[in-house]
């Protein structure tokens, strides 16, 4: 009988599935994990053994040892300045321990995310803490609003919960769930915190609010109904593209109902994302749907909430999202792909030009690696020793080796021998450093559970100790709409349509991930728009342009065009626009023009 190995999937997903691995190499899903379907997903299955590896380590283009690779790397970090860049994701808690690295050699670290950093930031101002909301909630529930989230792509281990329930979607793009819909509200893009207010403010109108509830848990909504009306219903119904109707029947099908808000990374893709959350958030709590069971807004939650962090340092920090790459003498990028998936690609090449040494420590061959001076093969998460959390649920997964690999190095063995060969004391064994995560959790069968778990969260209340109330938006300036949404372009006749702008929407593709895997080149439109399936067009901003081939899709609105965001050549039209909160990414904080090549 073969021998089984009950390990994790290491992809930057939120589902983070169990994982059963035999000796022959054949791997499959774990039925006893929470987020289990009994399948695992193509990317896993297919898309990740295709994917290019980095097996060689080389300097400056020609092949060397490891241990070449590593002393170059030694002596690019005795250089004066230096910065360990890191991809954004949750794809183990070892990928940190370079931190105590730089740590010790007084480098530079990034703060700020290219993925939710403003709508947790909202999530947090509003309820203290950003807590996740446990999927037996979303069993529970009767109905889900469904909004800027494709679930089949996003999150597909949730579908099996939705059946037989009440589907509400809130989306710009038709997504496959929206079209299965009980409900569906195409609104336009950006408009999320209007949609939100505007909602919050007709259920206070119409006497669809938990009375006893806010009382209660938020006792300033009376405050928050005075800053709804600083907002035009007409003009902002407009603009959302909905009406009195649409919105009523959205509070009538969640009257009464357990209802859970299920928000993707869309919405707060924006510098005003954090008012989109808290507004989203503000919602629920007047509706008194948070806190009680079947009920609550998932988002993406704190993964690290309730543990001690080993690997968090103090430090000088830059942002990650508009990194001056050119201020450093060594970068060392770990894990990521920073010409491809930072925005404004163009600004990203150019500084990462001015740099004397790039060090790329990875897995894969792409746009970075192609740039770099110093390639340090790593190893993936069949091939080491990891920890595995979650954005969506509490389960804390052992990542075990299943599979040996002749080439590359992990994180942990990485940081331990740079720290000796720069003169420093060696790391403790790596089994300390795991065991430090394990200790803060409770053993669950084969699994561990988060400290921050709670089976209701903010059941008690808001704030860490669930003794604080939840705090409303009371302020709102955005310049970008003002000057940019609010008047409407001109209708065009459709030989002029190629110079109007549309809005760039940037959802995640699905046999793709991050700039890995099956990465596309197309532009999804409107017929209306102009041009032909299958058409090249040239897609530019004021940041850069890309070329891309049309797709026709009738479901997609006259105002927008969808690129996927791990497209090959997106990121050189997307801003370097860094959140009003969060120190986020604004991928979508743009406007685009279209025309024949």
């Amino acid at each position: 009988m073969e021998k089984k190995i009950e390990t994790a999937c290491g992809l930057d997903c939120p589902d983070a599935c169990g994982i059963v691995a035999e000796e022959n190499g054949k791997i499959e899903a774990d039925p006893n994990h929470p987020t289990s379907t009994g399948s695992l997903c193509s990317l896993v299955n297919k898309y990740l053994p295709e994917e290019p590896r980095v097996k060689t380590p080389t300097i400056d283009g020609k092949e060397v040892t490891l241990d070449e690779a590593l002393e170059a790397t030694k002596e690019a970090l005795e250089a004066k300045s230096k910065l360990l860049w890191r991809g954004s994701g949750n794809f183990g808690v070892m990928q940190e321990i370079t931190n105590l690295l730089f740590q010790k050699i007084q480098g530079a670290t990034t703060k700020g995310t290219l993925c939710d950093g403003a709508g947790d930031a909202g999530i947090v101002e509003g309820r203290g803490v950003n807590r996740i909301l446990p999927i037996e909630q979303i069993k529970k529930s009767e109905v889900v609003v469904v909004w800027g989230k494709n679930l089949t792509v996003t999150a597909s281990h949730l579908m099996p919960h939705l059946k037989d329930k009440k589907i509400i979607v809130i989306d710009p793009v038709k997504t496959a769930i929206a079209k299965k819909a009980d409900l569906y509200l195409q609104t336009s893009p950006r408009s999320d915190f209007f949609t939100a207010v505007m909602l919050a403010r007709f259920a206070l109108m119409g006497d669809f609010e938990d009375e006893e509830y806010i009382e209660e848990h938020a006792s300033e909504y009376e405050d928050y109904y005075d800053f709804t009306q600083e907002f035009r219903i007409r003009p902002i119904l407009d603009y959302i593209g909905t009406d009195l109707k649409e919105m009523g029947d959205i509070l009538e099908m969640i009257k009464g109902k357990k209802t859970v808000f299920l928000v993707g990374n869309g919405v707060q893709k924006y510098s005003t994302g954090n008012l989109t959350l808290q507004a989203i958030d503000s919602l629920a709590v007047i509706l008194g749907k948070i806190g009680k069971e079947g009920c609550g807004v998932g988002f993406l939650g704190d993964s690290k909430l309730g543990f001690e962090n080993p690997f968090k340092i103090d430090g000088q920090k830059v942002q990650k999202v508009d990194t001056n790459f050119g201020d450093f003498d060594t970068v060392l990028i770990q894990g990521g792909n920073p010409v491809a998936s930072m925005p404004n690609s163009n600004r990203v090449i150019e500084e990462l030009k001015k740099t004397k040494t790039i060090i790329y420590f990875g897995l894969y061959e792409n746009e970075t690696s192609k740039m770099a001076d110093i390639i340090i093969p790593a190893k993936n998460f069949f091939e080491k020793e990891d920890i595995r959390l979650s954005y969506a649920h509490h389960s804390i997964s052992p990542m075990r080796k299943i599979q040996e690999c002749d080439y590359g190095i992990d994180e942990y063995s990485f940081t331990n021998i740079m720290l000796q060969k720069l003169g420093f004391d060696a790391l403790k064994e790596e089994q300390y450093y795991l065991d430090f995560w394990f200790n803060k959790c409770e053993k669950v069968d084969r699994y561990y559970l988060s400290p921050a778990y709670q089976e209701i969260p903010y059941e008690d209340g808001f704030g860490e100790d669930g003794d604080e109330e939840f705090i409303f938006p009371d302020e709102f300036g955005d310049d970008f709409i003002k000057t940019k949404q609010f008047t409407r372009a001109r209708k065009k006749s459709k030989k002029e349509k190629s110079i109007e702008d549309y809005w760039l929407i940037t959802p995640k593709a699905n046999k793709a991930l991050n700039t890995q895997f099956k990465r596309e080149n197309y532009v999804t439109m409107n017929s209306s728009l102009g041009f032909q399936e299958n058409q090249e067009v040239r897609v530019y901003s004021s940041h850069g342009e890309h070329s891309f081939i049309v797709k026709i899709d009738e479901d997609m609105r006259d105002d927008a065009i969808m690129i996927k965001a791990n497209a090959i050549g997106v990121n050189f039209l997307t801003p370097s626009t860094i959140s009003d909160e969060g120190d986020s990414a604004c991928y979508q904080e743009v406007k685009v023009k279209v025309e024949n090549l």
